[in-house]
């Protein structure tokens, strides 16, 4: 086994994080039971923020990001893993504070990993990756909530990016009429190709209404932006409605009252998918793998190499990537002119 391998590190300067890539040997690695070989990692909404140092999600440098990896296990000291098996890392704050999946290797506890998917290799499972597995977890705590694709339209804002794409296609595949809200009108095809049926403008909801209940359009919604886009799309929900909650791309502030939830009965669901228990995790990644085959996800999927991630970090944060983005991490790789990147 190579004792050096690459790694994205992150430094810290006056003027932010830098990101360099540079080499390192497996005793730079922390602590943890289990030695991993990493294929692929993915690019989420948080890996931007930690990349230009926003959120103060890292305190500690230098750093190696990336909040979720697939790969093979090298070394194991817990009996549930062994060398060769493939595996699954998301949450548990990998990659803010403990390093991530930036790196060739990682050393990471057991009771973060889960078996990879069966019908997944490494780079559909990081296609799914944090957005595929929050976009699940969404839905389901819909339908626990009583929604059924027989109730009226189903809100996915943000459905451009890697939760929202997932979350429309996994709606449509499951038989709901989805209405998908951009703010880019050159996607509308795209999500349309997704399952959506009705594309709305993020202009139509992006300010808090001025009253706190408008007519009823939504029997449900899976809103990845939160802020005054999420005032809106309560104000506009159907009686007994739910809204899964896991996003604050438009801001963390709720400026809301009451009123849709004592004379609409609506359900505000937080989705959070760091800390998620192993047994919901588990039945979460197989059920998604089941809806959502590694060839549906080719679509929303652009590949990069960790010598891309400063410009994408700085894209997805603008809001100018469309579905969702992979890291190659044993290579470095550009992605072709036209492709789904910043399109």
């Amino acid at each position: 086994m190579t004792d050096t391998f690459k790694a994205l590190i992150l430094e810290h300067t006056p003027d932010g994080p830098r990101a360099a890539i540079r080499p390192l040997k497996l005793d730079d690695l922390p602590a943890g039971e289990v030695l991993l070989r990493v294929h692929y990692s993915g690019l989420n909404y948080k890996d931007g923020m930690i990349l230009q140092g926003q959120g103060n999600l890292v305190r500690d440098y230098p750093h190696v990001p990336g909040i979720d990896l697939a790969g093979t296990v090298l070394e194991s000291a817990d009996p549930r893993y062994r060398a060769g098996d493939p595996v699954v890392l998301t949450g548990y704050r990998v990659g803010e504070t403990h390093w991530g999946g930036y790196a060739e290797r990682a050393r990471v506890q057991a009771d973060w990993l889960v078996p990879l998917p069966a019908g997944y290799n490494a780079r559909q499972a990081m296609a799914a990756g944090t957005a595929g597995f929050t976009a699940m977890l969404a839905i389901q705590a819909l339908e626990d909530h009583g929604l059924q694709p027989d109730a009226g339209a189903i809100l996915v804002t943000g459905a451009s990016g890697g939760v929202g794409s997932i979350a429309v296609r996994l709606l449509a595949h499951l038989g709901y009429t989805v209405t998908a809200v951009t703010g880019r009108a050159e996607n509308a095809d795209y999500l349309h190709r997704l399952g959506a049926s009705t594309i709305l403008p993020r202009a139509d909801l992006a300010e808090v209404p001025n009253k706190p209940l408008l007519r009823e359009r939504w029997a449900g919604c899976v809103d990845t932006v939160g802020g005054d886009m999420l005032t809106h799309v309560l104000a506009g929900m159907g009686y007994g409605g739910s809204v899964a909650a896991c996003g604050l791309a438009g801001g963390a502030q709720l400026k809301t009252t009451v009123l849709p939830f004592l004379l609409r009965g609506i359900n505000l669901l937080g989705i959070d998918s760091v800390m998620c228990p192993t047994e919901r995790r588990l039945a979460t990644w197989k059920r998604l793998a089941a809806l959502l085959p590694g060839h549906d996800l080719e679509a929303m999927t652009t590949e990069i190499g960790l010598d891309d991630l400063p410009h994408y970090g700085k894209q997805i944060l603008a809001g100018r990537i469309r579905g969702r983005t992979v890291v190659c991490v044993g290579k470095q790789v550009s992605p072709e002119p036209g492709d789904n990147g910043t399109n």
